[in-house]
């Protein structure tokens, strides 16, 4: 029986700011690897190098894999749902900005605090933690608000997709605490995940007529290792563990990091102006998790 808690402790939240961090500067690589590397192509060669670390990893440690234990249907539903995920953020970023995407896909913690309850009851939030959870989503809101100053098709298009994204993001969220993922290993929740997504994207990449290469530089090639080895290995395996064992409600509120990360990683690594938007962003970030994390006062 998993040892569940109810609240983050510190090595949670340790974890998560880690995690939102790196997922943030990851954006940053991403960002300027897709000049050289195209986006389907370069998560392609992610995804299959950490579906093979991830393997190394289970061997090294006598983790199995493969054994018949009811999670096959939970474990293909989520790795179909990953990979329709990050579908839906390359194709979106054909017709949409990145900041307009960051700001939809980010709609994801609301999915799981709508629909998770509905199958772990204790999953529910209180009045308090929607409030703080509406307020770390307007921090993001604000810190990308100069995207939508343009409205067109095209655009529209792109949000729908990043918004198809936030909600796939939810789901996968949904399946893994309401299924039989909820009592397997962390690596093997993220090996369902990773092993479909690398089946899938090389798949998507031809056929949006991506150009193949490995012939790449040096700045390229170390991008995507480190996607690979921190962000799709470890950063992952980390967040499965975490989603194991602690409120998928409360972990999900920590993303809203993720964006502001990387705009911060623009400011100290692109030269980009850090401005007082983005500081009122943080501080109503900061405030929203800390409401929905709030231990409810006990009663006298």
């Amino acid at each position: 029986m998993t040892d569940r808690k109810h609240h983050l402790d510190t090595v949670a939240v340790s974890l998560l700011v880690a995690c939102c961090a790196f997922w943030g500067f990851q954006q940053i690589l991403i960002k300027t690897t897709v000049p050289e590397v195209p986006p389907l192509w370069q998560a392609a060669i992610r995804m299959a190098g950490a579906t093979a670390m991830l393997w190394l990893w289970c061997a090294a440690r006598g983790i199995r894999l493969f054994e018949r234990d009811g999670t096959l249907a939970g474990g293909l539903l989520a790795g179909v749902l990953f990979t329709g995920e990050f579908a839906c953020i390359y194709l979106g970023m054909q017709y949409t900005t990145a900041s307009r995407l960051t700001v939809f896909l980010y709609t994801s913690p609301f999915v799981v605090a709508l629909l998770l309850p509905r199958f772990v009851p204790s999953e529910r939030l209180r009045g308090v933690q929607w409030a703080g959870l509406a307020l770390a989503f307007a921090g993001v809101v604000v810190a990308f608000s100069e995207s939508f100053g343009h409205l067109d098709a095209t655009r529209l298009h792109g949000d729908a997709l990043a918004l198809a994204a936030g909600v796939l993001w939810g789901l996968t969220t949904l399946t893994i605490r309401a299924t039989r993922l909820g009592h397997a290993s962390a690596e093997k929740t993220l090996f369902y995940q990773l092993g479909i997504t690398s089946l899938v994207t090389p798949l998507l990449s031809l056929l949006l007529g991506e150009t193949w290469s490995l012939h790449y530089s040096a700045y390229a090639w170390t991008s995507i290792a480190l996607q690979t080895a921190i962000g799709a290995f470890a950063s992952y395996l980390a967040w499965m563990w975490l989603l194991r064992y602690y409120p998928a409600t409360r972990i999900s509120s920590f993303t809203f990091l993720t964006p502001l990360f990387a705009l911060i990683f623009g400011v100290a690594l692109l030269g980009e102006p850090l401005t007082a938007q983005l500081l009122f962003a943080l501080a109503g970030v900061g405030l929203g998790i800390l409401l929905v994390n709030r231990r409810p006062v006990a009663a006298a």
